[in-house]
């Protein structure tokens, strides 16, 4: 009877923790997270696919997105320093907020009103600034979110992050939909304006965290507070983790390896199998979205109850048989003679009729559910890893190691698939789970606590011997 009273109890402290303002202001900026990525990264790709790009070209240009990876280089920067006159005004991270979404408006604006066909160097041109800035906000919200809450409560924040960032990628395809109708500089205007909205929101009513628990500011020479603020963070890391840092690094490397590579040849398939903007974007913004936002919450919970590394471990085949799904899509038509079919037919792609919908909503409904769960729980991996006095650096780190090798085996997507077709590609990608699998269950079997993630940063322990704590016996059992 006890249990089961303590599982009810437990059960209502975790929903309870949903209505703190926190997590509504989370949701928002998940919401202002996601919209950029999305709208380079899926959107922009089924446009240029549609006018005849290229496949190798659309997924080179996935290249672009590096900033997401090169975001550690500035990261110092938006963690330290204050900008001037606003920062004073609004506070160190939302500050950086608003500067960051101004840019991503400019860079939605240049690309929808380029024309890809005769200035594909435009495109390129909004793709970088929507690019470089959209990574600007993610290192100020990442930090903001790993300031705003405590150990315990990450997990939960990056359920609603997850949750946010489902909204935009239902508010994409809805701009998806909208290019069935109107020009493309029509959806790419509606989605700017999104941005402003999130600006709005930033300003008027989100808080900016207390930063108790980050580095004292000491008077010193200029030259000395840069070397401190870029050098310190990475060396705390490495020394915390020792010689754990290598199978940790490859699984934070590893990990999401196949959403990338599956991610970025999924809007050319759909456009190569025939499917309509309007079907697409309905799926992407009404069924899909609400199964991620399920998977992202059930990834929470998971988390709570049988700690980050297991819900991890529970990931890996979810993706595996997720991404291999799309192969059985792609198996459904041809879309390899797509590019035969536009030559014929002036650039058109006539006479080609697309497997039945449900097909698709299967493929992608299934694929969300994998991507919520296993996207909280990296997320929640990524930011117990860090200490909350470097929080922006450490977790940009972090996440832009494995966006960086994630990203540039991903720009060879579209040549893979071009040469062994696009079920192949999709099989191939289904099998990178397969070894961060086995990492996984190695950093369990043998693993310290910080390399498993379960280090915790109170007073108590922020200031003790980093070597110490990267050789600690994991004794314990799985933080929940």
């Amino acid at each position: 009877m006890s249990d089961s009273i303590t599982r009810k109890q437990s059960f209502r402290e975790n929903i309870r923790i949903y209505m703190k303002p926190k997590m509504l202001a989370m949701l928002a900026l998940g919401f202002a997270s996601g919209l950029p990525l999305m709208m380079v990264f899926q959107k922009l790709s089924f446009w240029l696919r549609e006018v005849g790009i290229d496949r190798s070209t659309i997924t080179f240009m996935y290249w672009i997105t590096i900033a997401y990876t090169l975001k550690w280089l500035w990261s110092p920067v938006v963690d330290r320093i204050t900008l001037p006159v606003i920062g004073k005004a609004m506070g160190q991270r939302r500050s950086w907020m608003i500067v960051a979404i101004a840019g991503t408006i400019v860079g939605l604006m240049t690309i929808g009103q380029s024309n890809p066909v005769d200035a594909l160097w435009v495109t390129l041109v909004g793709a970088t600034i929507l690019a470089y800035s959209g990574a600007t906000l993610d290192i100020a919200i990442d930090a903001w979110r790993i300031e705003i809450g405590e150990t315990s409560e990450q997990g939960h924040l990056a359920a609603v992050y997850q949750l946010g960032y489902r909204f935009a990628i239902m508010f994409s395809g809805a701009g998806l939909a909208i290019a069935e109708y109107y020009p493309w500089s029509v959806s790419f205007a509606v989605m700017a304006g999104a941005m402003a909205v999130s600006g709005m929101i930033v300003i008027f009513f989100i808080a900016e965290p207390h930063h108790a628990a980050r580095i004292k500011r000491e008077a010193k020479a200029l030259h000395r507070a840069v070397a401190d603020a870029i050098v310190e963070p990475f060396s705390q890391l490495v020394k915390r983790l020792g010689w754990w840092i290598l199978p940790v690094a490859a699984l934070v490397a590893l990990y999401r390896l196949p959403d990338f590579t599956m991610g970025v040849m999924a809007s050319p398939l759909y456009a190569d199998l025939g499917y309509s903007k309007v079907v697409v974007g309905g799926f992407q913004s009404g069924v899909g979205p609400w199964l991620l936002i399920a998977g992202a919450f059930l990834g929470g919970f998971s988390v709570a109850a049988f700690g980050t590394m297991r819900t991890l471990l529970i990931g890996a085949p979810l993706t595996f048989i997720t991404t291999a799904a799309y192969a059985g899509l792609a198996s459904l038509g041809a879309p390899d003679m797509a590019d035969v079919i536009r030559e014929a037919n002036n650039g058109e792609l006539i006479g080609v009729t697309p497997p039945p919908n449900i097909y698709l909503i299967l493929a992608i409904g299934a694929d969300n559910i994998a991507g919520g769960f296993v996207g909280t729980a990296f997320i929640a991996y990524l930011s117990n890893l860090t200490d909350p006095k470097n929080a922006a650096t450490q977790y940009a780190c972090l996440s832009s190691l494995y966006a960086f090798f994630c990203k540039f085996i991903a720009g060879f997507s579209g040549t893979i698939s071009e040469a062994i077709g696009y079920a192949g590609v999709f099989l191939l990608s289904a099998a990178y789970a397969i070894p961060a699998a086995a990492l996984i269950i190695f950093i369990l079997w043998r693993g310290t606590i910080a390399a498993k993630g379960e280090q915790s940063f109170d007073e108590n322990t922020v200031d003790d011997d980093p070597e110490a704590l990267a050789t600690e016996p994991a004794s314990k059992p799985a933080a929940t």
